[in-house]
């Protein structure tokens, strides 16, 4: 008997956006303690262009590649979850070491599969996993605000920094976001960014207008080429978060600390998994977007075909907010 076959991207070696193939491969077997997802959606993420272009520190080729997947379960083995369950998966080697989302199917270890309920439509919800785990750790993990307190965004217009801002807002927080670009100010304002900030390369001292003694606490998103301006523009006491690097700039080539931090400014990092995103988190983000509390700042939905496309898209800083591919 012929063995089922999916749609999935397949990446044979590094290269452009061209190197993304659409082909028909077997669909995997769930092994007990794994989980079998009929994939619905994936948002799409930066370090998948890293991935595809071979500048990833971890993984393998030939690859199916995408670090995330949101859909329902096909099979589970274990009966670690009931078939036709709601569930986001993330991390974990996803898309590097071993298949991830950019598939009809896609197996995972059971232990990082989050299960939620949701009627919200499929673009909507494959674009939340690793936005709001990423944004959602590093509020907790990384900067640790309090209600009442001040936060800057760098890199606004990115779909984490647009969930930043969202989550913020939730949080009671004053949020202060960054772009380049002054036709984006509108976007950052639909996210709930209280002050919209056209970054010249002296974020710093626009802060420091609005708030003299510098904000309680920062994530940085674009990269270490901006980090240094985003450290001043904090107060004594508070907390950078290093978290993206939009710029593709993550190294310091020689770091002196004294010369580089704030008196009393503390510098932290997050990269997290699965296991970051805590399900009640996630479905009760999910509750509040139903509400009409939350936004999910999605920017364009792209068909599994589309993919060299999407990715041409994110190299060119186009989407305008989370990318999503639904099938």
């Amino acid at each position: 008997m012929t063995a089922p076959t999916m749609r999935a991207v397949v990446v044979a070696r590094p290269g452009g956006p061209e190197v993304l193939q659409v082909r028909d491969v077997p669909v995997p077997r769930a092994a007990p303690g794994q989980v079998l997802i009929r994939v619905h959606a994936f948002g799409l993420n930066r370090s998948e262009l890293h991935f595809r272009r071979g500048q990833a520190t971890s993984g393998s080729f030939p690859r199916i590649p995408g670090i995330e997947a949101t859909g329902v379960v096909a099979d589970a083995p274990g009966g670690e979850l009931a078939p036709g369950t709601q569930v986001v998966t993330l991390m974990g080697g996803m898309g590097r070491t071993f298949d991830g989302g950019y598939a009809e199917y896609v197996v995972v270890p059971a232990a990082q599969v989050i299960a939620f309920t949701s009627d919200l439509p499929w673009d909507v919800l494959g674009a939340v996993p690793e936005m709001l785990q990423t944004a959602h750790g590093s509020l907790e993990v990384g900067v640790r605000p309090t209600a009442g307190q001040t936060l800057l965004v760098r890199g606004g217009t990115s779909s984490v920094g647009l969930a930043l801002a969202t989550l913020g807002r939730l949080r009671g927080l004053t949020v202060l976001s960054t772009t380049r670009s002054p036709q984006r100010r509108a976007l950052l304002e639909q996210a709930g960014v209280d002050h919209v900030l056209i970054d010249d390369g002296d974020v710093a001292a626009q802060v420091r207008d609005l708030v003299p003694d510098g904000v309680d606490g920062a994530v940085e998103l674009v990269g270490v080429n901006v980090l240094r301006d985003t450290l001043a523009a904090v107060r004594s006491g508070g907390t950078v978060c290093f978290t993206g690097m939009l710029s593709d700039q993550w190294t310091i080539p020689e770091f002196y600390p004294m010369d580089w931090l704030p008196n009393g400014v503390r510098l932290t990092a997050y990269s997290g998994g699965a296991a970051d995103l805590p399900a009640p988190v996630l479905q009760s983000f999910l509750d509040d977007v139903a509400r009409g509390r939350a936004r999910v700042p999605v920017g364009r939905v792209y068909r599994l075909e589309d993919i060299a496309a999407a990715h041409r898209d994110m190299e060119a800083g186009v989407v305008g907010g989370k990318g999503v591919v639904l099938l």
